[in-house]
């Protein structure tokens, strides 16, 4: 019995001490009348060169860290100028160093990281423009607004315009 409850001791010890380092994390709310959840691993950037190094320039990445970011919609949309039906898809960036980034909605959205990505799954992609601010942000976060998603992490945020 005492091995028992000393083999628990240890195993919660354990759980605790390896949590995650990129919590799951969720973004929801309301865009007009329909109903968005952005559903993320959320890395922190711990004095690591994130943009170039980390996350590769030219090169898909999930948009978070270990399973695929999802993002879904309870009804149809627009994202830039594109129609988007109602569901959950997986969310992939293409940073570009000094240019627009591509931002990946994939009909599969189960893969695990950018391992299962298969540009022929592509629902839409969509150009945006990275702003790089003075401010860095610690922990990658998503943003669900009136007019948008907005992802942000190090010194980098993205608008994702949706309608």
């Amino acid at each position: 019995m005492k091995k028992l409850r000393i083999t628990l001791v240890l195993l919660v010890v354990a759980t605790v001490t390896f949590a995650q380092q990129s919590p799951r994390k969720q973004a929801t709310g309301n865009i007009g009348a329909v109903a968005v959840e952005v559903d993320y691993g959320a890395p922190s950037v711990r004095d690591r060169v994130i943009w170039g190094e980390l996350v590769p320039y030219g090169k898909v990445w999930r948009a978070g860290a270990n399973e695929n970011t999802t993002i879904s919609f309870d009804k149809d949309v627009t994202v830039g100028d594109q129609k988007v039906p109602a569901g959950k898809y997986g969310l992939f960036f293409i940073p570009n160093e000094g240019e627009q980034w591509i931002i990946v909605f994939s009909k599969k959205n189960d893969a695990w990281g950018s391992n299962g990505y298969s540009k022929e799954n592509d629902l839409i992609r969509l150009k945006v423009n990275p702003k790089k601010g003075d401010k860095s942000v610690e922990q990658m976060a998503f943003h669900v607004g009136k007019k948008g998603v907005q992802f942000a992490w190090e010194k980098v945020t993205i608008f994702i315009p949706i309608n």
